[in-house]
């Protein structure tokens, strides 16, 4: 029997060391994380693991002058690796789940379509086709997985591969049948459902070919690794990007629709942050776009998260450090593993569900919303009177929401529920040892929210692009779109606040504070200003219908220089399209006469311009006059609320 339970001491000794060693490890794995306790812990466990070694080889050769009992040290080891065994599996688990959020390895998926009614139907039988091509070479889905495409199949011999700066001038020639086939990333169906005129791509098109790759992200992209080095204890930036994905991970390529562009600024040294949803819509230089011409910023978002990181980084004169995607599953998980979180509905809404599946309504009044009903506060816009801002305002509030109620977070399987969901539905290109750094922040978090129940972890100042609506004609999707064309002055004040934040630039002490006590105080949001003018452009007018005396007359007003082809009676045709902005045009302007020296048309002031967009927010009433008489033409109303979500 002695000899038995010798066996046992040494086997149990044995498994006792290997999970001492997963503990050690898994303590090891926190580097910069109360360094000095972890390295007393690890010496610790390390000088009983000795001790044990030792102790058990006296109890076995029988040379303690104690008679010590052999079953209660078996028991003993037996417990001991088992508390060893899960507190290695706990650190892990944690460091695991952390680790995956940054997902370095990332697969791209490429699909080769064409028009529904186009006879082809796979690629290999793709002959005497003209096929759309993303000319930049370091595009995983635009370009580099294609090219591996047009040489497997051989694409290149019965077919004529043509060079595009964008998928949206390759998308109008699909449509306008100047181009047979085009190669698009997998989400081109939510990347191009927005857009008027293409509303119905998933039936209007067809897949004939695919090839999916997996990545690395650093080697394709720039920003994966330009603030590896970094240190979170320092002011910071992050850009927050929504994914109209229904996908239980996120593993895939996954592109922002641009529809949730929260930036934000944070301060660990004061817990001050300031918080700015750029508008889906905004107007501004697209940074991977030859010349950098402007258009709606939720356009870069197909071109991956440098363009839309780049953009966002001219236009507001800021470095992003970070960036973060979570999808529709994630945040609806998000809110479930936190146990919900309040917020005060306006009025009754209704959207469809995380799976685009069923619908999903909540009423009027401050509640508790679970993660379905999160979602759908954060995604409607169609059925609030400020549109897309009020999206925006409803995101902000969801995430401070989240922050706050994370103070509640007391118990480990809640806590292991948000890493889980973190883990799969969120992608950053935050390192894991920049994620651990955020424990210090942390503890500077808690101490202030003990300090006062009442207290917001975190003081956030909220930020507003102000700006102005209009309708301007779009030379790669060639139709006239909504654009939202920012206020300087309000830029300004933002960009500003954020480099206050960043302690870039000093902070101005207020030293006067005015208020009334008959009237509530409310926070004053930096950029929101309704009496601010905004300058819009100049857009070229509609001359079809003008007299040769008319259309010269208008050409002065707007200092173009018109040449007329025919003579007399009215203009059919202009050689520029209207609402081209003027300081764009390029020679003189030809305008086609009928030559039956017809009268002017007599035209309608209310007269439909015709197009409109089905992007972001557009106007529902009180529409543009297609002919203004002086370039300083009205703009629609930019708070109307028209548009998918």
């Amino acid at each position: 029997m002695g000899k038995i339970l010798n066996k046992f001491l040494i086997l149990f000794l044995i498994i006792a060391l290997i999970t001492s060693g997963i503990a050690i490890y898994g303590i090891f794995l926190f580097g910069g994380i109360e360094s000095l306790i972890r390295y007393i812990v690890m010496g610790l466990i390390a000088l009983y693991d000795l001790r044990l070694i030792l102790k058990v080889r006296k109890i076995v050769k029988g040379k303690t002058k104690k008679k010590p009992h052999k079953v209660l040290w078996l028991i003993w080891l037996i417990l001991y690796a088992v508390i060893c065994f899960a507190v290695g599996y706990a650190l892990n688990f944690v460091y695991t789940r952390l680790s995956n959020v940054n997902k370095s390895d990332v697969t791209y998926t490429s699909y080769l379509v064409v028009l529904a009614s186009n006879p082809t139907n796979d690629i290999k039988d793709a002959k005497n086709l003209t096929i759309g091509l993303l000319n930049d070479e370091k595009n995983p889905d635009g370009y580099i997985i294609p090219q591996e495409m047009i040489k497997k199949y051989k694409l290149q011999d019965n077919n004529e591969i043509k060079d595009y700066e964008d998928y949206t001038s390759m998308l109008a020639d699909l449509y306008a049948k100047e181009l047979n086939a085009m190669f698009v990333p997998s989400g081109y169906v939510s990347m191009f459902s927005n857009i008027t005129g293409y509303e119905n791509i998933e039936t209007d098109t067809k897949i004939i070919g695919k090839a999916s790759k997996t990545m690395k992200k650093a080697n394709v992209s720039k920003v994966e690794t330009a603030s590896s080095g970094k240190s979170v204890t320092e002011p910071f930036t992050i850009l927050l990007m929504g994914i109209d994905s229904t996908d239980e991970v996120l593993e895939k390529n996954a592109i922002a629709n641009g529809d949730t562009l929260i930036l934000i600024t944070f301060n660990p040294k004061t817990l001050n942050a300031t918080m700015l949803s750029v508008p889906r819509d905004s107007y501004v230089p697209i940074a991977c776009w030859g010349g950098h011409p402007e258009n709606k910023i939720t356009h870069a978002a197909a071109y991956g998260n440098d363009c839309m990181i780049n953009t966002i980084e001219d236009y507001f004169d800021v470095n992003i450090d970070y960036y973060a995607k979570i999808n529709f599953k994630g945040l609806v998980k998000l809110v479930n593993a936190v146990g919900g979180v309040e917020v005060d509905v306006p009025k009754t809404l209704c959207t469809d569900d995380s799976s685009r599946g069923g619908n999903v309504c909540i009423k009027a009044g401050r509640q508790v919303l679970n993660g379905e009903q999160a979602l759908v506060f954060a995604r409607n816009r169609k059925q609030l009177e400020d549109g897309d801002f009020g999206r925006a305002r409803h995101q902000q509030e969801i995430i401070m929401a989240l922050v706050n109620k994370m103070k509640e977070v007391k118990d480990v399987k809640t806590f292991m529920n948000i890493l889980d969901t973190i883990s799969n539905s969120m992608d950053t290109n935050l390192t894991t040892k920049q994620i651990l750094s955020f424990y210090n922040v942390g503890k500077d978090i808690i101490k202030k929210s003990l300090s006062s129940d009442d207290a917001d972890l975190v003081n956030i100042q909220q930020l507003y692009l102000s700006g102005s609506g209009q309708m301007i004609y779009d030379e790669r999707a060639r139709m006239v779109l909504w654009d939202y064309i920012p206020n300087t002055a309000s830029r300004d004040e933002i960009i500003k606040a954020m480099k206050v934040n960043l302690e870039e630039i000093g902070h101005t002490d207020i030293k006067e504070f005015h208020f009334s006590i008959n009237k509530p105080y409310t926070k004053a949001v930096i950029g929101e200003n309704p009496g601010r003018a905004t300058k819009t452009y100049v857009l070229l007018p509609d001359f079809t219908g003008d007299t040769e005396e008319t259309a010269t007359r208008t050409c002065s007003q707007y200092n173009i220089k018109c040449v007329f082809k025919g003579e007399g009676g009215t203009v059919t045709e202009q050689s520029e399209p209207f609402r081209k902005r003027v300081d764009l045009m390029k020679g003189d302007l030809v305008l086609t006469l009928s030559g039956n020296k017809a009268k002017d048309k007599e035209k309608d002031d209310d007269e439909d311009d015709g197009e409109d967009d089905g992007e972001g927010d557009k106007p529902t009433g009180g529409e543009v006059d297609p002919k203004p008489s002086t370039p300083d033409e009205p703009t629609p109303d930019p708070e109307s609320n028209e548009g998918n979500d």
